[in-house]
């Protein structure tokens, strides 16, 4: 498995190169481009391996450095955007900081309220990036309406449309303050085939409406689709990305419980255990061979990652910055809002002594346990989407459309697993159920990258506890300015259809 991915991530080399734009991404055939949609389609038709490569190139840009377009060590692809999220909501807590990284423009929100600066960029260039290469693969397939013949071009369509809707679900939740106040309103660009050509904005519903569309498609086109590893999305990772999509639109919940319940019931992963071992909450999270993970990415030394990365940045048992005085921790607040007894209490390393108070020395490590890392090539990897996504996705849709007794029976099943008694979910309703769905969410995939999407989706406001080092104790709702990203000074420079902020 691991063999084929390296092959085909050598042929999707190719693809990196399809999207390198330069300075001026904004131009009708991208810079660098070596091919065109045309050729790649003869290409494919000589030699169907060549699609699927390509969709390797889209997903090697995930996890590739400087695919946000700078030389910054913030910028690692998607793992880098969910350490920005993850942050910005606060329940990531920047605990001390040496080296500066994340702490002026991301934990004291320069960034969002400064066009100018490169983190808005790498954003708006990271996901567009992977929308262009999705396009390229579907344009060089028969483009959007496409139905290909072929079992293997069904699957690499299929591919290239969930990952254009997933790009573009990210862009309407760090770049829109509000999807629902928004919704008629002009706030992103689309594309729909390779190249930019310097769109205007499209409503907030048009984007809604070709993600949706996009997602339909895509979990048609997959069905059947046996994967050769988790690196590839199927037909559950493509339901469960529809799930965010219509959670987010906070109107049709019901679509919500449906589309998450079909991908458990579609995927191979399972719940996770309470253990140390590779299927356990406590063993690390550093391999794909995890049973509860249904979408994630083999890392290893032939790849190369190394300082650079999420690991370098979030674990003390790499060679980084985490184990050398820029601490992730846990918001010490939501720490305590955990029951005594609750297993995930002990993924946090809770000394009030420590430097290291609430890092997340039990929950993400690199399998040599060595502070600071026995070696300096990253080879744990990265997780994506796991099983409890649906499976919160769907609680969540069951108690916001009506279907509270349904909702408290699979969330006291949940809870039970984490602690010894989760009875007291009996005597919860309404809001008070709703924040307690919202409460095990951030628990649950906290340093995942999830708990941002879950404070948009939820309206919430935000509190940081005191083991951040600014805007301690003070409350923020969620369409603050400070917590959404600006359409990049250079979009603006260069798009003459675009000038405007959201």
């Amino acid at each position: 498995m691991k063999r084929n991915f390296i092959k085909l991530l050598g042929v999707s080399c190719l693809a990196l190169f399809f999207a390198s734009c330069g300075d001026d991404f904004l131009v009708e055939e991208p810079e660098g481009s070596i091919i065109n949609a045309d050729q790649l389609a003869e290409g494919i038709e000589k030699n169907p391996e060549l699609g699927e490569a390509t969709v390797t190139g889209i997903y090697a840009t995930m996890f590739t450095t400087g695919t946000g377009g700078t030389d910054s060590q913030q910028d690692f692809g998607q793992k880098g955007f969910d350490v920005y999220g993850d942050m910005i909501c606060s329940d990531m807590a920047l605990s001390t900081s040496t080296y500066g990284w994340y702490r002026s423009r991301i934990t004291e929100y320069q960034a969002p309220l400064d066009f100018t600066q490169e983190e808005n960029y790498q954003v708006w260039r990271y996901y567009y990036r992977i929308i262009n290469l999705s396009n390229l693969v579907i344009e060089s397939l028969g483009g959007n309406d496409a139905i290909p013949e072929s079992d293997d071009n069904k699957y690499t369509l299929g591919q290239a449309l969930a990952m254009r809707a997933h790009s573009y679900f990210y862009l309407t939740q760090y770049m829109i303050n509000d999807v629902e106040a928004s919704w008629t309103s002009a706030t992103l660009p689309i594309y729909i085939e390779p190249g930019f050509v310097g769109n205007s904005k499209s409503t907030t519903k048009e984007v809604y409406e070709l993600m949706e569309n996009d997602l339909v498609k895509a979990i048609g086109l997959l069905e059947g689709y046996g994967r050769p590893s988790k690196t590839q999305v199927d037909e559950s990772v493509a339901q469960v990305i529809m799930a965010y999509v219509l959670a987010s639109r906070r109107d049709r919940w019901q679509d919500v419980v449906t589309y998450s319940n079909n991908a458990l019931l579609n995927t191979s992963a399972s719940p996770m255990t309470t253990d140390e071992s590779i299927n356990g909450i406590l063993g690390g999270f550093n391999t794909v061979d995890s049973q509860g993970w249904m979408w994630g990415v083999d890392l290893n030394e032939d790849i190369g990652l190394s300082l650079v990365s999420w690991w370098g940045q979030i674990d003390a048992y790499s060679y980084s910055y985490a184990a050398v005085g820029d601490n992730k921790a846990i918001d010490a607040d939501l720490y305590e809002s955990m029951k005594l007894d609750d297993v995930r209490r002990n993924q946090f390393f809770n000394d009030p002594s420590s430097t290291r108070y609430l890092q997340p020395l039990d929950k993400f490590y690199d399998s040599d346990r060595v502070i600071f890392g026995s070696s300096q090539i990253v080879k744990a990897d990265y997780v994506y989407m796991r099983y409890e996504e649906p499976l919160l996705l769907k609680i969540e849709g069951l108690a916001k459309s009506g279907q509270e007794e349904l909702a408290k029976v699979e969330l006291m099943n949940f809870v039970s697993t984490r602690v010894s008694d989760a009875s007291y979910i009996n005597s919860l309703s309404g809001q008070g159920l709703i924040d307690e769905i919202y409460k095990q969410t951030r628990l649950e995939f906290w340093g995942e990258g999830k708990s941002y999407l879950a404070m948009k989706r939820g309206k919430t406001s935000i509190k940081r506890a005191a083991n951040h080092l600014s805007f301690v104790g003070e409350t923020m709702s969620f369409d603050d300015e400070r917590l959404t990203f600006e359409i990049p000074q250079q979009e603006i420079q260069d798009n003459n259809n675009i000038n405007s902020q959201n």
